[in-house]
Order: structure tokens, then C-alpha cells, then sequence
């Protein structure tokens, strides 16, 4: 069940995630960007627990709209807009009543992948996002299959953004946006988010 509490917890748990991991994103993003993806979330999600903490929100949807606002202004390239879209398209989403997590993530992606004119198979966090909703649609989804569809983003060659002016040389590297999206659904399980009541 989604409610105010533990969406914020869930938020928390994914900035504390990626504060840990953000040299391993950067190193990540180093092999096919421009090295900066895990600083730049860090300073983004650091700013969104800080406006959580300041505006403490009623609702689902004023929790993922002040999110998204934080993740817009703060993080810089690609990743501000389009993990501040997905969770400004999933607030959106939240307005019903009964809100259900799959219906937020198919929001959520939906945002993703117009803002960045990206497929499934191009090499970015899309390819996390849709084997997130596939297992969510087929409630099978688990730490193990989060991190099973990270690590299939290896085998991709990066069609979209920065990483495609590498080619070739991004096969066999994990796609940063795929990594720190792993994040986000590992701290949604985390919390209890996808529990029903």
C-alpha cells in the first residue's frame, strides 16, 4: 500500500543508496559518459531530502511532486529531467484514491521515455524501468530480478545520449541510469511500498 510515510521512506532509503554508491555510479558513467552521473544524483537526492524535511508534504502526490521539483533544479545532464519527469508524470498518477505502484511506475517510464525519446534495448534507464513494470505486472518482482535487468544492460550497445558516442566500446559496461534506477526500486521493496494490505 502506497502511503505519505513510506513513499517518503522509500525516497530517503533511495538518496542514502545513492549517496553509498556514487563513486561506483560515477566510475559507471566514467566508461561511458562523462563520469559524473553519481555526484550529480547525490546532490540531487541530498536536495530532495531537504525539501521533504522543510514542506512535509499530506499527500502521495505532494511527496513525488516536491521530489520531482528538487531532482529538476538540482541534478545536472540528462538525469535531472528525466528521473524529475518520472516522478512528476507518477504524482500525477497519484491523485487517485487507490493508488497502485504499478499504475506509478507505468506513469512513471511513460515520462521517461517521452521526455527522452528512448526504446527499450537503447541502453538506459528504460531498461530498467520496463523489466520493473513486467515483473510488477506479474507481481514477480525481487532484488534479484532488479539486479538481473542492471546487469543486462551490458550486453547493449548505447544508442541514446552521451554513451552512444562511445559505440561499441559501451558493450559491456553497466548503463549508470540503469544502476541508479535499480536504486530507486530496491529501496521501494525496501519499504514496503509494493506490500498490499
Amino acid at each position: 500500500m502506497v502511503t505519505v510515510e513510506n513513499t517518503v521512506n522509500w525516497l530517503k532509503n533511495f538518496a542514502d543508496k545513492i549517496e553509498t554508491n556514487k563513486a561506483y555510479l560515477s566510475d559507471l558513467d566514467r566508461a561511458i559518459g562523462d563520469g559524473d552521473h553519481g555526484n550529480n544524483m547525490a546532490r540531487g537526492v541530498q536536495a530532495m531530502v531537504e525539501k521533504l524535511d522543510d514542506s512535509e508534504p499530506t499527500s502521495v502526490q505532494a511527496v513525488l511532486k516536491t521530489a520531482s521539483m528538487a531532482l529538476l533544479s538540482k541534478i545536472g545532464g540528462a538525469s535531472g529531467p528525466l528521473y524529475g519527469t518520472a516522478l512528476l508524470e507518477m504524482s500525477k498518477q497519484a491523485k487517485e484514491d487507490q493508488i497502485e505502484v504499478k499504475s506509478l511506475v507505468e506513469a512513471g517510464l511513460a515520462g521517461i521515455q517521452k521526455r527522452g525519446k528512448a526504446e527499450v534495448g537503447e541502453k538506459t534507464m528504460v531498461d530498467l524501468w520496463a523489466p520493473v513494470l513486467d515483473h510488477l505486472n506479474k507481481q514477480t518482482l525481487s532484488k534479484e530480478a532488479i539486479d538481473e535487468a542492471v546487469n543486462a544492460t551490458k550486453d547493449l550497445k548505447a544508442t541514446k545520449g552521451r554513451a552512444s558516442y562511445v559505440g561499441d566500446r559501451s558493450i559491456g559496461a553497466i548503463d549508470p541510469g540503469a544502476a541508479s534506477s535499480g536504486y530507486l526500486f530496491e529501496a521501494m521493496m525496501e519499504e514496503g511500498v509494493l506490500e498490499h494490505d
